[in-house]
């Protein structure tokens, strides 16, 4: 028997959010396992950070290269060494460039293409991620975060004081990612209520293999129909 049209759930939209030294384009082709794992549950909406990443090697970058290509017209969404323009998440500072650009950009990205039900970030995206579910402005009824970390910038610090953030989180990442060590993104557990860990014996990037493919399915039945 055919199904009706109202038993068909409406596949969820949400909100990509690529890494340092990424775009748009290149992580929609990273992500391309992902969306073919989730191609009935999930629309895809990649958008680009603000700001061009020069294109000299950095210490981040260089453990970045060792695991992917560099990317033309590389992006990031802040700059934890100002002066240098660079970034590097293991970086302490006091001061960092770029970020409320960055978030008026999310902004921007809801207003032209939204609404979304949720918001996806990979690396310093799922960093940036982190901080958008901390504020008020943005209304994301989940959030995925792939190898996400605190930020080291002691401005930064207001995104992470207060009470656990209540919105439903999904956490990923590998067990051998020598780009962002697990230990910091089991740091950012803390900040969320109730967060959902899904763990990978791999390095930097997003897993989409079907033994994942459950742990995502279910995390995202939960705001179907």
């Amino acid at each position: 028997m055919a199904m009706s049209a109202s038993t068909i759930a409406t596949p969820l939209r949400i909100l990509c959010i690529h890494g340092y030294r990424q775009n748009s384009d290149s992580f929609r082709d990273k992500t391309g396992a992902l969306r073919k794992l989730l191609k009935k549950q999930v629309e895809w909406v990649y958008m680009n950070a603000p700001h061009s990443v020069s294109q000299r090697m950095d210490v981040v970058q260089e453990q970045e290269q060792k695991e992917s290509k560099a990317e033309e017209d590389s992006r990031g969404w802040w700059f934890s060494d100002v002066q240098a323009r660079s970034f590097d998440a293991g970086e302490v500072c006091k001061a960092s460039l770029g970020l409320e650009e960055s978030l008026e950009a999310v902004k921007k990205a809801i207003q032209e293409l939204g609404p979304f039900d949720g918001i996806l970030g990979f690396s310093q995206g799922a960093a940036l991620v982190a901080m958008v579910c901390a504020l008020q402005d943005f209304k994301f009824r989940f959030a995925i975060l792939v190898a996400g970390f605190k930020s080291m910038c002691s401005e930064h610090e207001r995104f992470y004081t207060g009470a656990a953030l209540t919105i439903p989180s999904l956490h990923v990442f590998g067990e051998k990612d020598g780009v962002i060590p697990d230990k910091l993104s089991r740091e950012l557990l803390s900040r969320f209520e109730n967060p959902q860990v899904l763990t990978h014996p791999g390095g930097h990037f997003v897993p989409a293999t079907s033994a994942h493919r459950q742990t995502y399915q279910e995390f995202l039945k939960r705001f179907q129909g």
